[in-house]
């Protein structure tokens, strides 16, 4: 029985084709449907700020939050005192958080046990207790504890020592971290050139951790800024009140929440231009470090 061979078939006419199957997964492009979300958005915005535009009572607003009268009332006490005071305090506080974090990055990275050992106990301790518990332990557990211990500036020192005291845990472990993206050839390099690892140390390595860390240390001078807040648990005196403590003594006086928001205005000249500061040397330090890798 033999099989019939093969039969070839011809390919369809141009003119009759089928038809290509064409699969519809929705109405719309991904285009359109992220075009179409976006108004929505913007409706949905629009609609809300229409509604807060339309319920608030603005003469009560401006009365209350801007009122020109208090705010003539304020100046200039509320800068020659206040501000002043608050930017005193932050670079006290830094100054002193600077110092000790340094000497705490140090201490973390030493090869003696008991060193490494209360630099990590510090840091952890300070840590996780709140600011403003160490500003009332430095205020008045200091006294009692050490009763012929002097703290130098007043209540201009207790400030900085209780804020600088946290501050300094947190600037450890940045330089601590900036210390250790130093390459090791670096040290390496300096020893075989006879210099000593403290003079290495001193003279190569904390430079260029520095130039890593100076950007995060910029937003911690933001944060102790905003912590100097705290404060006005102590009692400080007329002349010592900072930006908090100066607009809520005036918001009682002039029963108004207009020194607030001046106070917060003040809060927001100091730390608006670091951070864009902070903005800046990230992303200077950022080419620096993509042109060294090229």
């Amino acid at each position: 029985m033999t099989s019939d061979p093969p039969t070839e078939t011809a390919p369809p006419a141009s003119g009759n084709l089928p038809e290509p199957i064409v699969v519809r997964r929705g109405r719309f492009s991904p285009r359109q449907r992220q075009r179409f979300t976006r108004l929505i958005q913007y409706a949905v915005f629009v609609v809300i700020v229409g509604l807060v535009a339309v319920t608030a009572d603005w003469n009560r607003l401006a009365e209350s939050f801007f009122n020109t009268e208090v705010i003539g009332e304020l100046f200039p006490e509320i800068l020659r005192i206040a501000l002043i005071n608050t930017i005193v305090y932050t670079l006290l506080a830094f100054a002193f958080g600077l110092v000790v974090g340094l000497i705490l990055a140090l201490m973390r990275l030493s090869s003696i046990g008991p060193y490494r050992w209360f630099a990590t106990a510090y840091i952890e301790l300070f840590r996780g207790l709140p600011a403003l518990l160490v500003l009332l332990a430095v205020a008045y557990g200091f006294p009692l504890a050490f009763p012929n211990l002097y703290i130098p500036g007043g209540g201009y020192g207790e400030i900085a020592l209780g804020l600088g005291l946290t501050a300094a845990a947190y600037m450890a472990e940045t330089i601590r971290a900036g210390i250790q993206a130093v390459p090791r050839g670096q040290m390496e390099a300096a020893r075989t050139l006879g210099m000593s690892h403290t003079r290495a140390m001193i003279s190569i390595i904390l430079p260029q951790a520095f130039r890593v860390v100076i950007p995060p240390l910029t937003n911690e001078i933001i944060l102790l800024t905003k912590d100097t807040s705290l404060v006005y648990i102590l009692g400080l005196s007329l002349t010592e009140r900072e930006l908090t403590s100066f607009g809520r003594d005036a918001m009682t006086q002039y029963v108004s929440l207009t020194p607030l928001v001046m106070a917060g205005l003040l809060y927001l000249v100091i730390t608006v231009p670091l951070s864009q500061l902070v903005r800046h040397l990230e992303v200077r330090t950022a080419r620096k470090v993509g042109s060294v890798q090229h």
